[in-house]
């Protein structure tokens, strides 16, 4: 039997809510249960990517990913993100000299799942502002994911990307794009920072960077004919198609936040202008 819409809604709006409830229990706790918990997630999805592009042998090849998602994981525990980048990069290069037959997309896999865990665990360690920026980006991506859904069934239109996502409009886009920076707006605000109009510019920005996150999921799943990453999340499939846009909308944030205050100082360099 087919789900009828008002039941897929139900079942993803209940996954939502498991899900970011313990976002948010791992990021007001920080410190290790925020890094434990974001390393599971670059565990599966990592699992999920190699699944996709179906790389062989796939039990080395997601081996060799663990080792270099523990390796970073424990770099960044100690706080030394460098030695994740490193990581990263060592991973991807044994990954791609590993895998057959998709080298590039197995190196792209681990460069994915190092977005998954490094962005979000260097935004939170800022012992300033790090819940502020982790709850900021909650608040923006959710908002703007909630408003363009809305939005788009409700007033329709041209399609944003037809080839790549046909149900995606414009007017959702939009409307995501304006229930972010509101949400961003009133982060800020909530947590007694200086208001000021750059913090705007900053959260379109975001939004827009989830968005294009969004679209390159789904053509890579289009690339390799694949509906969904898994079957994990009901309603939702797997955790990349959870996370495609928060993983990067948190590098955007990372990416500015790092411009300004360097890694000890992300979130601030993020949040306080």
């Amino acid at each position: 039997m087919t789900p009828s819409p008002g039941g897929e809604l139900v079942r993803r709006v209940l996954s939502a809510l498991v899900l970011g409830a313990g976002a948010l229990a791992a990021a007001v706790f920080g410190d290790l249960p925020f890094l434990l918990f974001w390393t599971g997630a670059a565990f599966w999805v990592w699992w999920e990517w190699i699944g996709i592009i179906a790389a062989s042998p796939r039990i080395l090849v997601l081996a060799i990913g663990g080792v270099a998602i523990t390796g970073m994981a424990t770099a960044l525990g100690f706080d030394a993100p460098a030695i994740a980048f490193i990581a990263t990069v060592i991973g991807a290069g044994v990954v791609a000299a590993t895998a057959t037959p998709q080298r590039t997309w197995a190196a792209g896999g681990m460069v994915y799942a190092a977005v998954v865990l490094v962005p979000c665990v260097m935004l939170r360690s800022d012992p300033a502002l790090g819940l502020a920026a982790i709850l900021w980006l909650f608040a923006v991506v959710w908002a703007a994911d909630i408003a363009a859904y809305f939005t788009g069934r409700y007033f329709g239109g041209p399609r944003l990307a037809a080839a790549i996502s046909p149900n995606k409009t414009w007017s959702g886009a939009l409307g995501g794009a304006l229930g972010g920076v509101v949400a961003g707006s009133a982060t800020v605000l909530a947590f007694g920072l200086q208001w000021r109009v750059i913090h705007l510019a900053i959260a379109l920005v975001v939004v827009i960077g989830a968005q294009i996150g969004d679209l390159f999921e789904s053509a890579m799943k289009r690339r390799f004919g694949v509906k969904d990453a898994s079957k994990l999340i009901p309603g939702h499939g797997g955790l990349m198609d959870r996370l495609d846009g928060f993983l990067a909308a948190a590098t955007v944030a990372l990416a500015i936040g790092l411009s300004r205050a360097g890694a000890g100082g992300a979130a601030t360099g993020l949040l306080a202008w």
